[in-house]
């Protein structure tokens, strides 16, 4: 059941519009986590009534907190939940996935552990294939199976059936991710984190954006370069799964909204957490 007594020092933000199956899945990754001190908000974009009952079932199961937001589907509405969430969040830093995502089970262990002053957190994900997404079970989540590499899986990465499936190997050393070359500079909206002060900075996240592609990375990213929040990537940390789906078209005029705020040089979207 919901918690409130006590205040979580960290917020997992969870984007979802339906497929419940798959948030069954999340809220159990969530459970495996070796960092306890956290609160799960599930952002939701106008999904049906199945996620609600997914969440309700949730909170009696769990021992971590989760608040489940909603507003009416009125279309892609993405960055409007997520600023809700923002507002709703208690944690001092927040942390943000999508409902399509597994996180391994030092996620926000990472996340937490590698925070810094004026720093957003750049995490990847490794896309799993198809044949791995659909043998997903809710035991291998639990027993941490998904997270173990087989013959399979190396076969499904050199067959080019899963993409980046070096991104699932965690190096804690950081002088060996160097070494590596195992670093990153752009921001993915589906593995990042950053301060609660610094995304109230910059007004949080776009609502004039109305379709997907980069209105809920790219441009939060950008915006924080301009009151100095530099990129700290996390690549071979904070390990997380992408649960296999037909491919999404990316939104045209959110690429032509990104070219326009760029030219205007704000920090602060004129649409966000509060109206300018």
């Amino acid at each position: 059941m919901l918690n409130l007594t006590t205040i979580p020092r960290l917020s997992l933000v969870v984007a979802v519009y339906n497929k419940p199956e798959l948030l069954r899945l999340v809220f159990a990754a969530c459970f495996r986590q070796s960092f306890a001190d956290f609160e799960v908000i599930v952002a939701d974009d106008g999904s049906g009534p199945s996620v609600k009952e997914m969440v309700t079932s949730a909170q009696e199961q769990y021992p971590f907190p989760i608040v489940h937001l909603w507003h009416e589907d009125l279309g892609w509405r993405k960055n409007v939940m997520l600023n809700n969430a923002i507002r709703a969040a208690r944690g001092e830093h927040l942390v943000f996935i999508d409902g399509d995502c597994l996180p391994g089970k030092d996620f926000l262990l990472d996340h937490w552990n590698e925070r810094e002053r004026k720093k957003v957190l750049l995490g990847r994900r490794v896309e799993t294939s198809r044949r791995w997404s659909e043998a997903l079970t809710l035991d291998k989540v639990l027993s941490g199976e998904f997270e173990r590499y087989g013959r399979r899986e190396i076969w499904d990465g050199l067959n080019g059936d899963s993409l980046r499936v070096e991104d699932g190997l965690r190096i804690p050393s950081k002088l060996v991710r160097t070494l590596l070359l195992r670093t990153v500079k752009g921001m993915l909206g589906s593995n990042f984190s950053a301060a609660r002060k610094d995304l109230e900075a910059i007004n949080g996240f776009d609502e004039l954006y109305d379709g997907p592609g980069c209105g809920e990375d790219s441009d939060v990213q950008y915006r924080l370069s301009l009151v100095g929040v530099t990129g700290k990537s996390l690549r071979n940390l904070a390990i997380l799964y992408h649960i296999w789906h037909e491919p999404r078209p990316v939104s045209d005029p959110s690429w032509d909204r990104f070219e326009a705020v760029k030219k205007t040089h704000e920090p602060r979207c004129r649409v966000g957490l509060a109206k300018l």
